[in-house]
């Protein structure tokens, strides 16, 4: 277990990489519980500086990542206010180190779900809309050579997120079976399907309900869930024009300048 100090100036090693989008050698070798504790550190830093948390997001969530993580469950970040990004403002590829983009079936909650012992039933019984969204993630160690706890630590690679307009209740859409292609430039850049996130993404949220339980978090009315990509991740750079469609659920569009 790491010294207070230690999270601290690792939390500030991170939060400088981001902040001056110089990425650092990854961090030592530390459990999941000091990489948990210093992705809180700088969540309580932008939170007091007057950023909202706004969700969270699920990574790690299909077996291939997890097997060369060498791990057995996924891992968490947190979704911020000012992470989102939108369809008809190009991003800037300059705020990041690395920039890639995920796709994946957004969760809206119209209730506040249960910690521990949250089910799937829980989940849907909770979520209002399920809508298309694109994840931004980035990492702030040197050329994305991440392990567990690098990810961890760095809010679970997490950097903004975007959703299309189409809301659809869980109950009309089978959410076990939505197609997902993302195209890059006019191009198909990946393909991929709902299930590919533990057999099925309300796994997903209600595995997070139940870990975020045990860091004295909710997951509550209004919060964006992130359940895990569809597809593996692609990347970005200046001049990029991305449009994600889903079958069923609609499409939703990102650009990069």
């Amino acid at each position: 277990m790491l010294s207070t100090q230690t999270r601290i100036e690792l939390a500030e090693r991170l939060a400088t990489a981001e902040v001056t989008r110089h990425p650092i050698a990854p961090l030592p070798v530390i459990d999941v519980v000091d990489a948990y504790e210093i992705q809180l550190l700088n969540i309580r830093r932008r939170v007091e500086a007057g950023a909202s948390i706004v969700g969270h997001k699920v990574g790690l969530s299909s077996l291939a990542m997890q097997q060369m993580m060498g791990v057995d469950e996924p891992d968490y970040g947190h979704l911020l206010a000012d992470m989102e990004v939108f369809e008809d403002v190009p991003v800037d590829t300059g705020r990041f180190c690395f920039p890639r983009v995920e796709v994946e079936v957004a969760f809206l909650l119209g209730a506040d779900l249960p910690g521990e012992g949250c089910t799937v039933d829980d989940v849907l019984a909770a979520t209002a809309y399920v809508a298309p969204s694109i994840e931004l993630i980035d990492s702030r160690i040197e050329n994305w050579k991440i392990g567990l706890s690098d990810t961890i630590a760095d809010n679970a690679s997490s950097a903004g997120f975007v959703l299309g307009q189409q809301r659809v209740r869980p109950s009309e859409i089978d959410l076990l079976s939505i197609d997902a292609v993302l195209w890059r430039n006019g191009e198909v850049a990946a393909k991929g399907r709902s299930d590919a996130v533990l057999g099925n993404p309300v796994t997903a949220v209600s595995w997070l309900a139940r870990k975020v339980a045990g860091f004295g978090v909710r997951l509550k009315k209004g919060d964006i869930v992130l359940p895990g990509s569809c597809t593996r991740a692609i990347d970005a750079e200046a001049g990029d024009s991305f449009r994600a469609e889903f079958t069923g659920l609609g499409t939703v569009s990102l650009e990069f300048t």
